[in-house]
């Protein structure tokens, strides 16, 4: 037998890149024309909890309601559409289990509106990709209750891999 067939194998991917990879193909779900935001909450034992993509609720048509970013409230996609963090914790089945301890790995960095809903879930750890918003309100909001309640977060970084979902 080979040296080689009796060492395992070192150049698989970190959980870190299988969780984010899980998260973005995840988007791609989404049906909005302008933003794809996927969400992939993890057990503290590296288990896949529950995932969400941005998109309108169930039963809501993605073919009546707009998809504009502009005019007025009732015409614009922001009054409508339920945040790919929210449907993650919403699709959560847990049965025996809980969020509390879990990770979330999101393509975008969460809103205060669903920073509450980490918060509140126990959620403690936030894996986020980009960070396009950090000067915004909302984004300000979400760090400042994240660092009170004591979630922590960071930047998705690899280890010089890039994980690329083609479709």
């Amino acid at each position: 037998m080979s040296e080689k067939a009796t060492k395992k194998r070192e150049d698989h991917i970190s959980w870190d890149e299988y969780f984010m990879g899980v998260a973005k193909l995840t988007a791609e779900r989404s049906k909005d024309p302008n933003s794809q935001v996927g969400a992939c909450i993890v057990s503290e034992d590296h288990r896949i909890l529950s995932m969400g993509y941005n998109g309108f609720p169930s039963g809501c048509s993605d073919d009546e309601y707009p998809w504009a970013r502009e005019g007025d409230e009732l015409s614009v996609k922001y009054t409508y559409v339920t945040h790919a963090e929210l449907n993650a914790i919403l699709n959560f089945r847990g049965g025996n289990t809980s969020l509390l301890g879990a990770t979330l790995y999101v393509t975008l960095f969460p809103c205060n509106e669903c920073a509450k809903a980490i918060i509140q879930t126990g959620i403690r750890h936030i894996v986020y990709e980009s960070d396009k918003y950090a000067d915004t309100p909302s984004t300000i909001a979400s760090k400042r209750m994240f660092d009170s309640a004591g979630v922590t977060y960071r930047r998705y970084g690899n280890s010089g891999r890039k994980v690329v979902i083609e479709l």
